[in-house]
């Protein structure tokens, strides 16, 4: 199996072309797990299919590395952008994605015809319980609200970016419980499709720090979409501004976040080609 890996801020994908070649449906999830074994396969925080498209110019489809399947992946996103316009799937440098979370829009920043950074508009947020899906009544937001796990508090605003994200506010980065908490909010049975677990310190209102345990993934280097749910956050909770650019430091670097006053949440960041090869499947 012919691969490419890349990574966005460090959150790295093993990238498989399906225009050029054919996987069995049955395989995916194994072959995921497979591939993203550090020790037996390539290493990667999972892989990202590249398919054909009858509603869009490509489609993603993105598996964890448990060989779980997730409806979205903001830095998978940028990545596949730069993979279809530099392999000429794409005419135009702006062009629709397909996820299982919907149609994105996509537009690639280029020089000399490569792709240095990707600008992909994420669609509106749904606050709702039932758009995560979180256990209570089903329209309420869940904005500041008490959240117990562990015998402890913590305090919850939850976003949907096409996957779910729950978002805790801390003082201090470096002394957030991403790996004591995390595993244990993520399969919180309030939760029935798990949620992916962030914590965010506010720098400004324009500048916020930023960790992650992922669903189905752990503890990764970025979240695309869990930047974009860190800032949708903040502004719910007045932290931050609609409508102003918030810049989010991740372990694997910045992303470019806004949430714009048409209701659309933009993120801009980089996208890198890591290697090319061959898998050989077992």
């Amino acid at each position: 199996m012919k691969f490419t890996k890349m990574h966005g801020l460090g959150n790295s994908y093993i990238y498989v072309d399906l225009f050029q070649q054919s996987l069995k449906e049955e395989d995916l999830g194994p072959l995921a797990i497979e591939v993203a074994d550090k020790n037996k396969g390539i290493g990667s925080d999972g892989m990202i299919l590249i398919c054909p498209s009858e509603k869009a110019a490509v489609k993603m489809r993105v598996f964890n590395n448990d060989g779980s399947e997730a409806k979205n992946c903001g830095n998978g996103l940028r990545c596949v952008a730069k993979f279809a316009y530099e392999h000429k799937y794409v005419d135009e440098k702006t062009f629709q994605i397909e996820t299982l979370g919907g149609l994105v829009e996509a537009t690639v920043h280029t020089e000399d015809e490569r792709v240095h950074t990707v600008t992909v508009n994420m669609g509106q947020p749904h606050l709702s319980r039932q758009s995560l899906p979180m256990i209570g009544p089903a329209s309420i937001e869940v904005v500041n609200e008490s959240f117990q796990i562990n015998e402890e508090e913590l305090f919850l605003t939850a976003v949907s970016m096409g996957n779910p994200h729950g978002v805790f506010f801390v003082k201090d980065i470096t002394t957030a419980p991403v790996d004591r908490l995390g595993p244990f909010i993520e399969k919180d049975p309030r939760f029935p499709e798990w949620i992916n677990v962030e914590f965010v310190e506010v720098v400004s209102e324009n500048e916020l720090h930023f960790r992650v345990w992922e669903r189905g993934s752990g503890i990764t280097q970025a979240c695309g979409t869990g930047a974009c749910a860190a800032v949708v956050a903040a502004i719910l909770n007045d932290h931050s501004k609609k409508g102003e650019k918030v810049v989010v430091h991740l372990l694997g670097g910045d992303l470019e976040i806004e949430w714009n006053e048409a209701g659309d949440v933009l993120m801009t960041g980089a996208a890198e080609v890591i290697c090319e090869g061959v898998f050989e499947r077992k």
